[in-house]
């Protein structure tokens, strides 16, 4: 898989869009984590490395607790993906033929 399906695929859980979402505004702990969205630890650490393997998140570890917080790589490799795509769009319309001119 390219490294922006990998991040469509991470994303396209809603569970894991609210925790990206979370970290994007701040470093949070698994436990406050589970407990904002309500699931079990197991099920958030299950989500975070999926989102981690799409490099959408960065652990820090201090002690026994384990925080995380958004990294912008993967949504880095999204954007050049889709950046490419808009690109292709503005070619094809600029060669796309335009409206024929009238006849007086």
């Amino acid at each position: 898989m390219t490294a922006y399906g990998t991040t469509l695929a991470a994303l396209a859980d809603p569970t894991r869009r609210s925790l990206f979402e979370r970290l994007r505004r701040r470093e949070l702990a698994v436990g406050e984590l589970a407990r904002a969205l309500r699931i079990s630890q197991p099920a958030v650490s299950q989500h975070l490395g999926v989102l981690a393997r799409a490099r959408l998140v960065r652990e820090r570890r201090e002690g026994t607790r384990h925080y995380f917080s958004a990294s912008p790589e993967g949504l880095a490799e999204l954007r050049t993906y889709l950046e490419s795509l808009w690109d292709d769009v503005l070619a094809a319309y600029a060669g796309a033929p335009g409206p024929k001119p009238r006849k007086p």
